[in-house]
């Protein structure tokens, strides 16, 4: 009886004596509070989509908190945010600057076709890894859903085989570019006037084979440009967003009906209706 006795009071005594062991090194080694950058990781949407730079929500409120970076990053949060932590750090919020997802492809089932009966995972990375996915064109939306998946706001569903943006849903949080295998999805500002939905830069002859709506290189939306704002590089056209005016003359001028403009009188009208011109074009066909 002894000897238990004695075994029960050597395991308490070093379970004491380990216990404040553990609590001395936890008061020693203890990594001080940051407050401020807990108050703002608080008003944070927690997303911890990486849209505003950072590694997520704790990072940005730490850059915040410590390293002066602006407020007004975070997309997610839009306005209601910014203001708050603009508030906790005593500063001008400035608002934030609206972004939504465009999906920079037009084909889908009627414009383009494809190769190979893909019986597969459901899956756009799985299916990528299959000659490049079943549609004729190697850069095209694949159409499985993985950006519709990744999409915590519901804001993307996939239409005859295309994915497709409604920019009332949209928060710019960047998920979706994230899983999309063949890099179709681009975060751009939500006064975007101008998008070339194709991403394809295949020779025209080519791409008029297997896409109907595809960039053809032809040129002929440069040629009409007043303001030096689209240029075609590598067969395929690109957009200024900086110095397209929203005239049109582009549009009207591409063969195949790739590109989208919205006009200043349709960004004038936007905020009434909640939906911006860029965000429209990410669903538009």
């Amino acid at each position: 009886m002894d000897s238990i006795l004695l075994a029960i009071l050597l395991l308490a005594g070093l379970g004491l004596i380990a216990g404040l062991v553990l609590a001395v090194a936890s008061a020693v080694m203890a990594v001080p509070r940051d407050e401020k950058a807990e108050a703002l990781r608080d008003v944070l949407p927690g997303a911890n989509c990486g849209a505003c730079g950072y590694s997520g929500c704790d990072g940005y409120a730490k850059a915040m908190a410590n390293e002066g970076a602006p407020v007004g990053l975070c997309s997610p949060g839009g306005a209601a945010v910014a203001e708050a932590t603009a508030k906790l750090l005593g500063v001008e919020s400035g608002g934030v600057e609206t972004r939504t997802a465009l999906v920079r492809c037009g084909g889908c089932e009627g414009v383009t076709s494809r190769k190979m009966d893909y019986q597969g995972l459901d899956s756009c990375r799985a299916a990528n890894q299959l000659y490049g996915g079943d549609w004729q064109c190697q850069y095209g939306c694949l159409g499985h859903g993985d950006c519709k998946k990744a999409c915590e706001y519901g804001a993307i569903t996939i239409e005859n085989g295309l994915a497709r943006v409604d920019p009332s849903l949209c928060r710019g949080c960047g998920l979706c570019v994230k899983v999309c295998p063949k890099d179709l999805i681009a975060l751009v500002p939500g006064q975007v006037r101008g998008v070339v939905r194709c991403s394809s830069h295949d020779k025209g002859a080519l791409v008029r084979k297997i896409c109907s709506k595809g960039c053809i290189g032809c040129m002929k939306c440069t040629k009409v440009c007043q303001y030096d704002a689209i240029h075609v590089e590598n067969s395929l056209a690109a957009i200024d967003g900086e110095k397209c005016v929203g005239c049109g003359a582009c549009a009207k001028a591409c063969p195949t009906g790739c590109i989208s403009v919205f006009p200043l009188e349709a960004q004038a009208a936007a905020p009434a209706s909640g939906v911006t011109p860029g965000a429209e074009a990410g669903a538009a066909e």
